[in-house]
């Protein structure tokens, strides 16, 4: 799903206004912008001249904006070309860190890139990589077993017929390299009496996307640096778009706001702390005039955490999403 839209030339990021409410009580520092994308939360909270933005993005596509935001902010901005599970390999310098922002959909701009293979409509090698990857979803298709397939296209995609997809790939690439526009036919085929008010394409390009980009490992890793980084008060912010991200993202601000482990045979004091202080114990919405203007972002979620305690213990994190993990070093 993409977080923005591009109509007439014009960038619209999900649930600005929200974001900037939440964190603007904290304006006179610096700020993360973890996904650049095509800098529209990184130049709204540029605006306020005692802000300064760190921003990263996997994706070298997104130069030509951070060239004019470095240009119209010199020294206010810096941009590293990093995954956001790279987060520790930046340098603060003096900086004084007020928030760290994730918004983990995709613009209109890369799902209209032809050479990142992200659309249905797209025609040619199968491609997907986003920036500082191993492979593509290409070698997946080509070489990935018919069971490892299939799992992929359930876990990742909830493909209700991705047993019959992954048979039927197994089958085709045999006689040939199986294309974008093959791999769309293949599931029409498949699904041509099944009346869904998603594209038939929807689940198993999402599937591929996330394996290729490893973007739950991506996301945990993401998570656990910016906590790291982030001195207590600040606040970190998430705008998801799948169910998978949704309940890694509401896992981690939900499980370490609260008390755990308050068995009462443990002394108090081997009882951790709490991580988090959560004001909206709900995901924020966007409002029936965004969605209007902007449809993809019906799905979008907004998620936050103001940090409490200077250490806290991911090891539960991992293992709660380890399963997810295992998927996505398959090969």
């Amino acid at each position: 799903m993409n977080a923005t839209i591009n109509l007439e030339n014009k960038h619209f990021p999900v649930l600005l206004n929200e974001l900037i409410s939440i964190i603007s009580p904290l304006y006179g520092g610096t700020f993360i912008d973890c996904t650049f994308g095509q800098g529209g939360y990184s130049e709204k909270i540029l605006e306020n001249k005692q802000n300064n933005i760190i921003a990263l993005d996997r994706d070298k596509d997104v130069l030509n904006s951070t060239s004019k935001l470095q240009k119209k902010y010199d020294k206010r901005f810096k941009f590293y070309n990093l995954k956001f599970s790279q987060l520790d390999q930046i340098k603060l310098n003096n900086h004084k860190i007020k928030g760290i922002i994730f918004d983990l959909g995709y613009s209109f701009n890369q799902i209209k890139n032809s050479k990142k293979g992200l659309s249905f409509s797209d025609k040619g090698k199968l491609n997907m990589r986003m920036g500082i990857n191993d492979f593509s979803a290409n070698e997946i298709i080509s070489n990935m077993d018919e069971n490892n397939l299939s799992r992929v296209f359930k876990v990742f995609g909830d493909e209700k017929y991705s047993k019959k997809i992954a048979k039927k790939i197994v089958e085709k690439r045999k006689d040939k390299i199986i294309k974008t526009e093959d791999l769309v036919q293949i599931i029409d085929d498949i699904k041509k009496y099944q009346k869904t008010k998603i594209h038939n394409s929807t689940k198993v390009f999402q599937a591929l996307r996330i394996l290729v980009n490893k973007e739950i490992s991506e996301l945990i890793n993401g998570l656990i640096n910016s906590f790291n980084l982030i001195p207590t008060g600040g606040i970190i912010a998430v705008v998801s778009f799948h169910s998978i991200e949704d309940r890694i993202v509401k896992f981690f601000f939900k499980h370490y706001s609260e008390q755990r482990n308050s068995s009462r045979y443990l002394p108090e004091t081997e009882i951790p702390e709490k991580c988090f202080k959560l004001i909206n114990k709900k995901p924020i919405l966007p409002g029936l005039s965004e969605i209007k203007k902007n449809p993809p972002s019906r799905s979008a979620k907004l998620r936050y955490g103001i940090k409490t305690n200077d250490k806290c213990d991911f090891s539960e994190f991992r293992e709660k999403f380890k399963n997810l993990i295992n998927i996505e070093n398959l090969r």
